[in-house]
């Protein structure tokens, strides 16, 4: 990773290893994680301690991080200018969340995170503490690294405000120890939603999966969904969030899979019916998962295991840094 200068910002985002990334999360972030390595000082983490606030299969666990590391390094995330590197191998991380938890965070902002409800629906008296928990956990990763721009999805974003919420208090109190983070979220492909439940985002935990498209899908797989996927009355190929949300969704997908402009595809589409248009459509999404997927297998396990200990302890001694200015503030170091 190149040396902070002044000139360049810093920041940071993550997944969790944790079900089958998909063509979602590859336009809502990875893909702009990728663009923003020439002008940033990046830092991608694998959040696997998130990922346990609901109960993994611990080889399953371990094949996912490896899984998670592979597909940015496919992506495009380059370790020659991006630190990529597993959130648990760095203790700073929850070190400072029991900090936050007890200086900054508020027992109000976690009721108010809506995420915590969506994933507890009604057994929100019996799923584990870590799952009510985990924003502060985000802050604290957002936080150690005087983060200044967080590329999440709009899904994320309130946990991005509770990061600053809770930077704001501690600085009000201690001094000005911690950044203020902003959240940025892309305009285009920002929230990619389900191939058969438009109204709902395609998600990696689904328990159907053929509301979502993986990036590790066999090619033919993919086109099944695409071919699948439910389009909305009428036979105009159309861009109208509020009146054609499946169709809208698919000329999304193909515009951020096929880098096209959304006008131009309904004017190349005009006259011409969903079923044309779904067949190209899975053309361009096989094209790309082949693509993607030739340059993720030839990534091996050693690569990635030496790239995560090598970042290890570059990622260790920034972390470190800043959890020791820290506890010296409240006055434990």
């Amino acid at each position: 990773m190149e040396k902070k200068t002044e000139t360049k910002k810093t920041i940071f985002s993550g997944i969790q290893p944790s079900g089958n990334l998909n063509i979602g999360n590859y336009i809502g972030a990875i893909s702009q994680w990728v663009s923003m390595q020439e002008k940033y000082n990046c830092i991608f983490s694998v959040v696997d301690y998130h990922a346990i606030t609901v109960k993994q299969n611990p080889e399953e666990l371990k094949q996912h991080i490896l899984e998670i590391t592979k597909i940015y390094l496919a992506a495009g995330i380059d370790p020659e200018k991006s630190v990529i590197f597993q959130q648990s191998a760095i203790s700073a991380h929850t070190e400072l969340a029991w900090i936050l938890n007890c200086y900054g965070a508020r027992i109000a902002d976690l009721n108010k995170m809506t995420q915590f409800k969506d994933k507890a629906g009604k057994n929100q008296e019996s799923v584990s503490v870590g799952l009510y928990d985990y924003p502060v956990l985000m802050a604290a990763d957002i936080l150690l690294y005087d983060t200044e721009l967080v590329p999440v999805g709009e899904d994320q974003k309130q946990h991005v405000e509770l990061a600053r919420d809770i930077a704001k208090r501690f600085n009000n109190d201690y001094g000005n120890i911690f950044t203020i983070p902003q959240a940025v979220i892309r305009k285009e492909g920002a929230r990619i939603m389900s191939l058969l439940e438009p109204s709902k985002k395609m998600s990696k935990s689904d328990s159907n999966q053929n509301n979502c498209i993986a990036l590790l899908d066999t090619p033919e797989a993919a086109r099944k969904k695409i071919m699948r996927a439910v389009t909305d009355s009428g036979t105009d190929i159309e861009y109208d969030l509020e009146n054609k949300p499946a169709l809208s969704n698919l000329l999304t997908i193909y515009a951020q899979l096929g880098n096209r402009e959304i006008p131009r595809l309904v004017k190349d589409y005009r006259g011409k019916g969903y079923g044309e248009f779904k067949k190209d459509l899975a053309d361009v999404v096989v094209k790309f998962l082949t693509e993607f997927q030739t340059k993720y297998n030839k990534i091996s396990d050693k690569e990635v295991q030496k790239i995560l200990a090598n970042n290890q302890k570059i990622v260790e001694a920034i972390a470190n840094k800043k959890l020791t200015e820290v506890k010296r503030a409240i006055g434990i170091s």
